[in-house]
């Protein structure tokens, strides 16, 4: 009886020593790259990259699951993807970890800020680019946009059109996409009912810069900021444009600063997204 238990005690040992070493193992595994011609000596003063705003996309596809295909492939133009892309039925996947940098927006600029994919969140709706966004898919927005700006600290009006980054290239979402509802639940910019008139000598597109617009081509910034706010493609002033802009502008110098953004987070509050 003693000898089975002390076999018993070194099988145990031995199983014990084995996981230890898995342990080990799988640490040295996520462990992140280090350089082999230098010595290593760590410093905990880093963090993980800090998203700054979100880019709304449409898919311009027939379904969601072609979508699917493409965020985790390819299309004509290479590879591409998004953090986030949300169906029809309001069914919201997850492609990327938010701390990493997902190929979602390309070239553009806001707010003078270039390289957005490394200050961004990209969400991309199953959407064809000429049809309505459905009930369902918004409401699902609106839960994801609450999630994130809350866990992340990125400002809520900070929601972005990928066509507002990119004017030269992209459309999208399309005119039909509901910002006025987005911003009544508290995301991104809306000029309100009751505007002050512009004072004499008002330059609206030292406004449109304000914004976050890139004047460089100047007719593409002005058709982005109709599509957002007007349902318009048009890259011609129209009437009532000054008085929206100088209301925009109102409301972003009324701004508090941004407070210093919480510790990055990997997954959302609810736990992973289907």
């Amino acid at each position: 009886m003693q000898l089975n238990t002390r076999q018993a005690w070194a099988r145990a040992m031995r199983r014990a020593l084995a996981a230890g070493l898995l342990i080990a193992l799988a640490g040295c595994a996520s462990a992140p790259p280090r350089n082999p011609i230098a010595q290593w000596r760590g410093s905990p003063n880093h963090n993980m990259r800090q998203p700054r705003l979100i880019v709304l996309h449409h898919t311009q596809m027939d379904s969601v699951e072609a979508a699917l295909l493409t965020l985790q492939t390819r299309n004509r133009q290479g590879r591409v993807s998004a953090h986030y892309l949300i169906g029809d039925d309001g069914r919201r996947y997850q492609l990327v970890s938010e701390v990493h940098r997902a190929w979602h927006a390309g070239a553009g600029r806001w707010a003078g800020m270039g390289d957005i994919n490394s200050a961004s969140i990209g969400i991309e709706l199953d959407n064809d680019g000429a049809s309505p966004f459905t009930e369902p898919q918004i409401r699902s927005l609106l839960r994801l946009l609450e999630d994130i700006t809350t866990r992340l600290g990125i400002p809520p009006h900070l929601v972005l059109a990928h066509g507002d980054i990119a004017p030269t290239r992209k459309q999208d979402p399309s005119v039909y996409f509901p910002w006025r509802r987005l911003a009544e639940a508290g995301f991104g910019l809306w000029p309100r009912e009751v505007r002050a008139a512009p004072p004499s000598g008002f330059d609206p597109c030292a406004a449109l810069r304000l914004i976050g617009y890139d004047l460089r081509d100047p007719a593409a910034a002005l058709r982005a900021f109709h599509r957002r706010f007007r349902a318009s493609e048009s890259a011609s002033w129209l009437p009532g444009d000054a008085a929206i802009l100088y209301d925009l502008q109102r409301q972003l110098m009324a701004m508090p600063p941004p407070a210093p953004p919480p510790k990055m987070l990997a997954e959302p509050m609810d736990g992973p997204v289907r």
